[in-house]
């Protein structure tokens, strides 16, 4: 359910009225039944279905389902605060790199998202934007940072490594999604201790004029979130990666919004071949769904009718050489192209942001035509990484292809039994491979078959879905000996994939993307019954 939502008694309306969704309510449970999963937060609402209601399903008390009509304050209106004039430099934003922006809200200093060094996704992403100079003394600076999610690039690791050296009790700020964003803290040898998880569509106050409200994504209620934050009266709304941010409630007229735009966050369909998936097919695939992601995002921002909007947290790129094709096929929106598809049909103001640029939020009230109302970085400022630090990163990752975990085949045995996925007809086989997907000498290919959660060596006679997955060694065993989840290999680019028929397993992969235990394997007590 959409942050900030408070469930009504179920409905007490005609049947006439309520017979449409009743209808395709029946129709869609009765889909969720047959596939083994109730979806508890099915969420049918005007934009969506063209329905004059906002209804959810839910169990009651008695474990039955009932249909619940929703009538949401937008907790944003509580305790509401008029605008406040801003004085010129009072409120500055200065864009970094790919989500993360640098806040200053009168004596204040927040930012969002700092994804700084590193790669995000194993070894698959990589920024594109070279970030200022002083990108570390500018966190260190901050009084608190929020981040979105546990997407790495997000909630980048290296990143926080660095600020943890010299501010290890930074306030970081994160919602209280399903898996916590900071799940593999404990594991990851970074040391924050001043991490506060705080409940969805509650005003979180800063100072008296500063305060921010952190709200879950609508279709991704788990893991993702977005926030409002306002100085004065003024609004700041940041909807990062969040697919139907707080259920497609948002306040409108907005000072500043600013969300993604790119796509290309998702190894389908480029990894993907056999079938339909022929180049010609992928290449047709990708325009059309950048396509319609650019006219969401301009009908999003038209309806809000923010004063300004920015277009940000898409800015990576397929750095690595063997990522060549990817970086190839995976296109991505050009920023200028929705800001122009925006101001053609709306008065919004737009901002393409480039590292070290900063927007005064007071002189682009007042008059967005001020020549200071943005401040380019200085001319020769580099704005485009043409070279990234592979190899300490792909060395932490080799490491893991050497480990005594992998001289046992049992392992296999061991990781897929700690991950908890079975009593599902699928049958998947992986394959360990070298850097071009072709099967690596002496590494590992093995079928795992999760209605029974057994390791045949022969594919079931009986009728079954099935996936092959070709994973480059370095990454799937970096990812099995850590317990990571499979974001890594998915979203990162990393493996290779064919499925017959060609089915999208939603239960499988959303296990493997967000559901997996915690805390990793216990590999030392697994090696010591190794002997």
């Amino acid at each position: 359910m959409s942050s900030g939502c408070c469930l009504g008694s179920c409905c007490a309306l005609s049947e006439c009225s309520l017979l449409p969704c009743m209808v395709l309510t029946f129709c869609i449970l009765t889909m969720c039944l047959y596939f083994g999963k109730v979806f508890k937060n099915v969420i049918f609402s005007h934009a969506q279905m063209y329905f004059p209601l906002v209804l959810v399903v839910e169990m009651d008390e008695n474990n039955g389902l009932c249909l619940v009509e929703l009538n949401p304050p937008n907790p944003w209106d509580s305790d509401p605060r008029s605008p406040e004039e801003l004085a010129f430099g009072e409120v500055q934003i200065t864009y970094l790199t790919h989500a993360c922006m640098d806040l200053k809200l009168g004596d204040k200093r927040m930012a969002f998202d700092p994804w700084l060094i590193g790669p995000a996704f194993a070894r698959g992403w990589w920024l594109l934007h070279e970030p200022p100079s002083d990108w570390l003394e500018r966190l260190c600076k901050a009084d608190l940072i929020y981040i979105s999610h546990m997407h790495s690039d997000h909630l980048s690791y290296p990143t926080l490594k660095q600020l943890s050296q010299r501010r290890p009790d930074i306030p970081i700020y994160v919602g209280d999604t399903e898996r916590p964003v900071f799940w593999n803290l404990n594991h990851s040898g970074v040391q924050l201790t001043n991490i506060n998880v705080v409940p969805f569509g509650i005003w979180q106050q800063v100072d008296k004029n500063l305060r921010f409200m952190i709200l879950m994504d609508g279709v991704h209620p788990e893991m993702d979130t977005c926030i409002i934050v306002e100085y004065k009266g003024h609004k700041i709304l940041n909807t990062v990666d969040c697919t139907r941010p707080n259920g497609g409630r948002l306040p409108e007229k907005v000072a500043l919004m600013m969300s993604d735009f790119a796509g290309g966050a998702s190894g389908f369909p480029m990894t993907f071949s056999g079938g339909k998936f022929t180049e010609e097919w992928k290449a047709q695939f990708i325009k059309a769904e950048r396509r319609k992601l650019l006219n969401y995002k301009a009908q999003l921002v038209k309806d809000l009718q923010p004063r300004i909007y920015c277009p940000f947290a898409g800015y990576f790129v397929e750095a690595h050489p063997s990522d060549k094709y990817i970086k190839e096929t995976n296109t991505k929106n050009d920023p200028n192209q929705l800001n122009n598809l925006i101001k053609k049909n709306s008065n919004v103001v737009t901002w393409t942001p480039r590292p070290g640029a900063t927007l005064d939020l007071g002189r682009m009230l007042k008059d967005p035509t001020d020549s200071k109302g943005i401040v380019e970085p200085p001319e020769g400022t580099k704005i485009y990484k043409d070279s990234w630090d592979f190899e300490p990163y792909l060395k932490t990752l080799n490491s893991s292809v050497r480990d005594s975990i992998f001289l046992h085949s049992s392992w296999i045995k061991e990781y897929f039994t700690w991950a908890g996925f079975k009593n599902y007809n699928l049958v998947v086989r992986m394959i360990e491979t070298d850097e071009d997907f072709s099967p690596v000498p002496g590494g590992y290919d093995y079928l795992v078959d999760f209605l029974d959660l057994s390791f045949p060596k022969e594919r079931p006679s009986r009728e079954h879905p099935y996936e092959e997955i070709r994973s480059r060694v370095d990454v799937i065993r970096h990812v099995v000996k850590n317990g990571l989840l499979w974001d890594d290999l998915y979203i990162g680019f990393q493996t290779r994939l064919q499925r017959d028929p060609d089915i999208y397993h939603h239960l499988f992969w959303n296990h493997f993307q967000i559901k997996l235990p915690l805390t990793p394997p216990n590999w030392k007590l697994f090696l010591m019954r190794c002997g």
